[in-house]
């Protein structure tokens, strides 16, 4: 693996037999397809079109890069597809057997973050990461070819043809598209994987932003932008409940934080319904309403504000009791019956005034995508056209915050590496 700090040394495509396999997009999974494929005896050139690739694994984690979850329950995964495709394609390459290659293959030690049970790099650096998957790449055959454009792709005779902008065509047996979705498109996802699954014949479920923050217009609780705390948010849809505990953050333009981006999607497929708006219900605590209820019934001299500050940040807290119209000097032996139940729903049962979203631009991945159903659950081979190997996030599935879609990532691009490498 490179030095810490050190820049990407690519070298010169110099395979005089040319590749039988193109992977068309150099991100997580797009990487990870191009190593197995190359490993598995197949001549790989890897097509990415910004100058050094895994742009996404970069920003990820704040630039630690959350490498995979300590636990993952396929359950968690969001799929219009069949709930039985998207186990099997995670139990493709177990947590354990993905953890061994960092570790062993990579030499990318992992921490466990306790609080979160996310698995990060010892080094806290996203480039480690990076880096280790582009030197693995190279030392497996791949030709990693940065800055390159593919403008189309399409059949000749029992070939592909990829077209590259202001280059010479290339022709192979087969094509691993790992191009991403359509979320943060300042690293270069702009769903050309999608537009060509469309074109291909595959049926594409209808896209939109996940996991992205949530917009409050007007900015109702700009003045507590910064505060933070971990919350459960309840989202009723039918007679489902979806829940969601973790961090939350106010922003001065709405809200943030995991619990808020692992239900987003509800707020963002709601709007794009045009019905009405997702109810996004906040337990600002780990106490419930009953909870909440016996420890307001307290006699003596406290007051109601210090009561809510055992557990709340006090910005929260006097906001709190502003709206639910109780003085902060108030006592809490003289809370009325009603006063004390308008408290304790706005503590358990706090309405999130949200109005709109980030949209693409800031969502962590894209909802929707190729129907897992039209791809081979073992090697993710095009169940359309033969010689067309589907990966990453251009598939219909993601899945919360905490390395979930790193792992489907690292799954999905393996076996469409092992897949693309077969005669």
């Amino acid at each position: 693996m490179p030095c810490q700090g050190a820049r990407l040394h690519i070298p010169p495509m110099t395979n005089p037999e040319g590749p039988s396999v193109a992977v068309i997009g150099g991100g997580a999974a797009g990487l990870m397809a191009a190593i197995h494929a190359a490993r598995a005896g197949a001549r790989v050139r890897l097509l990415e079109r910004t100058p050094d690739g895994g742009r996404k694994i970069l920003i990820s984690g704040g630039g630690r890069c959350n490498v995979l979850p300590s636990a993952l329950d396929p359950a968690r995964f969001v799929s219009e597809s069949a709930p039985h495709l998207v186990r099997r394609l995670l139990a493709s390459w177990p947590l354990a057997g993905e953890r061994a290659f960092f570790e062993g293959d990579l030499g990318i030690p992992l921490k466990c973050e306790e609080e979160s049970g996310k698995l990060f790099p010892v080094s806290d650096r996203a480039r480690d990461v990076r880096d280790g998957l582009v030197a693995s790449a190279r030392a497996a055959g791949v030709e990693l070819a940065f800055s390159h454009l593919v403008t189309g792709l399409e059949r000749e005779g029992e070939r592909w043809r990829v077209e590259i902008a202001d280059r010479e065509p290339l022709l192979v047996r087969a094509v691993i598209i790992g191009t991403g979705g359509l979320s943060v498109p300042a690293t270069g996802s702009e769903g050309w994987g999608l537009a060509l699954a469309r074109r291909l014949g595959h049926t594409v479920h209808p896209t939109y932003p996940a996991l992205t923050p949530l917009l409050a217009d007007p900015p109702v609780h700009a003045d507590l932008a910064g505060v933070s705390l971990t919350v459960t948010l309840t989202a009723p849809v039918g007679r489902r409940r979806h829940s969601a505990t973790g961090g939350f953050l106010f922003t001065h333009r709405g809200y943030s934080g995991p619990a808020v981006l692992d239900l987003s999607h509800l707020a963002v497929r709601s709007r794009l319904a045009g019905g009405a708006r997702q109810p996004i219900l906040v337990q600002w605590t780990g106490a419930d309403a009953t909870e909440w209820d016996e420890r307001l019934r307290r006699h003596g001299g406290e007051s109601v504000l210090g009561a809510l500050r055992e557990s709340l940040p006090a910005r929260l807290a006097e906001r709190i009791l502003a709206e639910a119209g109780v003085e902060t000097d108030r006592q809490l032996a003289q809370l009325s019956r009603e006063a004390r139940r308008a408290l304790v729903d706005r503590l358990t049962r706090y309405p999130l005034p949200w109005t709109g979203d980030e949209g693409y631009k800031k969502a962590e991945v894209t909802g929707g995508g190729v129907a897992l159903a039209e791809v081979d659950p073992v090697t993710l081979a095009s169940r359309k056209v033969p010689g067309v190997f589907w990966c990453g996030e251009v598939l219909d599935a993601f899945g919360p915050i905490g390395g979930y879609n790193f792992a489907w990532a690292w799954a999905t691009g393996r076996a469409a590496g092992l897949g693309a490498a077969r005669p």
